[in-house]
């Protein structure tokens, strides 16, 4: 599938919302964050999101360019600069499966390397299996880091990616 992944600003506040929301009630179990927190957000939170010092954003948008499929953000780690985090993922159901996460992944784990990263981080819900099997096919593992506490006691698995390969790439 042909894609085309653009940053998204804070001027791009009100495309990223529309996915955002898509992707928090396609998938409610898979965030840390609930549609309810989101759904009558004012656009000041929204703008916020989208300047996290120093992180990228990118949607996806399918071959003709018109409808966002995919979305992610990048960011570094405040307190671990050879650390970014991988954060809210999301590839729309009709095109799971046809490259997107990759190509999201991929972009996330170039930005983090040119800006210094020696390895990439994300957290997963644990019985997420399908994202589990997309990041592990795209280079990241399960490590022993304990993850966010969710509310039902169980804690998100924290997953690495060594971005060695990509520091190399274009030097």
């Amino acid at each position: 599938m042909n894609i085309e992944l653009r940053t998204i600003s804070a001027d791009g506040w009100r495309v990223w919302r529309s996915v955002r929301l898509t992707a928090l009630s396609d998938a409610p179990d898979a965030f840390g964050s609930r549609l309810l927190d989101w759904a009558d957000a004012p656009e000041v939170r929204w703008r916020e999101r989208l300047s996290i010092p120093g992180a990228i954003d990118l949607l996806a948008f399918d071959s003709d360019g018109n409808v966002p499929v995919g979305m992610v953000t990048g960011t570094p780690v405040k307190d671990n600069a050879s650390r970014a985090e991988l954060i809210s993922m999301w590839v729309a159901p009709a095109v799971r499966g046809r490259g997107v996460a990759t190509a999201l992944i991929t972009a996330v784990a170039r930005w983090a390397a040119v800006t210094g990263a020696a390895t990439l981080a994300l957290s997963v819900m644990p019985d997420n299996v399908a994202a589990r099997r997309t990041y592990e096919r795209n280079g990241f593992a399960v490590c022993h880091e304990s993850g966010d506490l969710l509310p039902d006691g169980r804690r998100e698995l924290v997953m690495l990616r060594d971005l060695g390969s990509e520091r190399t790439v274009g030097d």
